[in-house]
């Protein structure tokens, strides 16, 4: 098979995922007392929305890290968390903690890669507490906190912040311009957090593109 054939197999591939992608997972604060071990990054315990619980098989098939070895740092924004993986499972992205950044591996091209294709990381905000989501969003203005041409780095690799969308969790798939094939980009996904304090329907995405 040609090369040409390969990526346009490879393109329409990350589409039909793309076209049906959801990426969930809300987080809340909890009390002190509650008996749970997941903690923000702040050491205060927190919890999964009702609903939005990931079950043992599709926790297991995500085949979730936390850690890979690499750090995600954002230095405008004091971000500075493990690099953890995962993979889409049943069109879903739902990182299972909070305290790390995850690549996704099943969709995009490897950190190994970055100058091929993009690179899609994910990580939860947190209303009412601290996740990585956090330090990138904008609550009052719905947008990033980033300005353009922020550093993002992974590892031995740098991306200059291009910009950003606020789009709706369900309508995140039809966004096919940010699952095109495009060589040295950077899609940031995480929780858009809702000034009244209610629990997040919206996504925030960043682009950024590579420069070393």
């Amino acid at each position: 098979m040609s090369r040409s054939r390969m990526e346009r197999i490879a393109t329409i591939a990350v589409a039909a995922v793309a076209a049906l992608l959801v990426v969930i997972g809300a987080w809340r604060l909890l009390a002190p007392d509650d008996d749970v071990t997941t903690r923000d990054l702040n050491g205060d315990p927190v919890a999964l929305e009702p609903g939005t619980v990931p079950t043992d098989d599709q926790l297991e098939r995500m085949r979730a890290v936390d850690d890979e070895g690499e750090r995600f740092r954002v230095p405008e924004a004091d971000l500075d968390v493990p690099l953890g993986g995962l993979d889409v499972v049943d069109n879903t992205i739902n990182p299972p903690g909070f305290t790390s950044a995850y690549l996704v591996r099943n969709l995009g091209v490897p950190l190994d890669e970055a100058a091929e294709g993009t690179v899609y990381v994910v990580m939860h905000s947190l209303r009412g507490g601290v996740g990585p989501g956090n330090h990138l969003i904008d609550v009052e203005s719905q947008s990033s906190r980033l300005e353009q041409g922020a550093e993002i780095v992974i590892g031995d690799h740098t991306w200059l912040v291009t910009g950003d969308l606020t789009v709706a969790k369900f309508d995140l798939g039809a966004q096919g311009h940010l699952f095109d094939e495009s060589s040295g980009r950077l899609v940031v996904i995480t929780c858009q957090q809702r000034p009244d304090g209610s629990a997040a329907v919206d996504n925030l995405v960043i682009t950024a593109q590579l420069v070393a």
